[in-house]
């Protein structure tokens, strides 16, 4: 995926109570495109909200092996960008839910 490229690489906010304490300290978790790099995460937030992040970090996560009845299958293996911003600077990532 290029950089330049206009499509947005933030798939959705994660919402657990974990992540909602880690957004009192300006700390704010999304699910994104797998074959997204870090500077990507970063442009997209700047588009998006309009803040440049001080740090961002990725964790890759496999997808678990599911069954159902007699059948096996796999859910698919997803990334996800921990975002930090710069103290006093908030998004607003529940708007609209």
């Amino acid at each position: 995926m290029a950089t330049s490229n206009t499509k947005n690489v933030l798939l959705k906010p994660i919402v657990s109570e974990k992540a909602n304490i880690f957004e009192m300290s300006g700390v704010y978790t999304f699910e994104v495109v797998r074959d997204c790099t870090k500077v990507e995460i970063a442009n997209s937030i700047i588009k998006v909200y309009g803040v440049t992040p001080d740090k961002v970090r990725v964790m890759h996560y496999d997808g678990k092996t599911v069954t159902r009845g007699r059948w096996f299958g796999k859910r698919k293996n997803w990334k996800k960008a921990i975002v930090t911003l710069p103290k006093g600077q908030t998004i607003d990532i529940h708007a609209g839910v």
